[in-house]
């Protein structure tokens, strides 16, 4: 009973010899191991069925979109809310009567091509006195 025979325990090979006491780790077994855990983790969610979830449907309602609010700044000078006419000491107040019952207050302020920009400001301060800043 020499120190040259090497003893098998569960995968692992422990043996003497020349050079003293040595553990091999047997992959094959291993590697065996994982494949089968694997075809069973492939299988297994194919095979299985859930339950039947009764989900709530949401209330069909029409929900009407808001029509942005665009103030216009003509080429003459004259001013439209949404392509209604309104003078310019109106504007704070018509913009106020609009927006007193919506609850996104956005609102844009367009310009044509030919308008100074001098008449822009004047239009932005009638938005800022309704209480509707900022304005895009």
């Amino acid at each position: 009973m020499g120190g040259r025979k090497a003893r098998r325990l569960k995968g692992f090979s422990v043996g003497g010899g020349f050079r003293g006491v040595v553990a091999d780790v047997k992959v094959v077994p291993l590697v065996d191991i994982l494949l089968v855990l694997l075809v069973i983790f492939m299988i297994i969610p194919r095979h299985q069925s859930g339950l039947d979830a009764r989900l709530p449907r949401p209330a069909v309602s029409k929900t009407v979109q808001p029509v942005p609010v665009v103030v216009q700044v003509l080429a003459d000078g004259t001013l439209r809310i949404n392509q209604d006419p309104v003078s310019s000491e109106a504007l704070a107040q018509r913009l106020g009567d609009v927006f007193k019952f919506r609850a996104d207050h956005a609102i844009f302020v367009r310009g044509d091509s030919t308008v100074e920009f001098s008449r822009i400001p004047s239009v932005i301060d009638a938005i800022n006195a309704a209480g509707l800043a900022p304005a895009g």
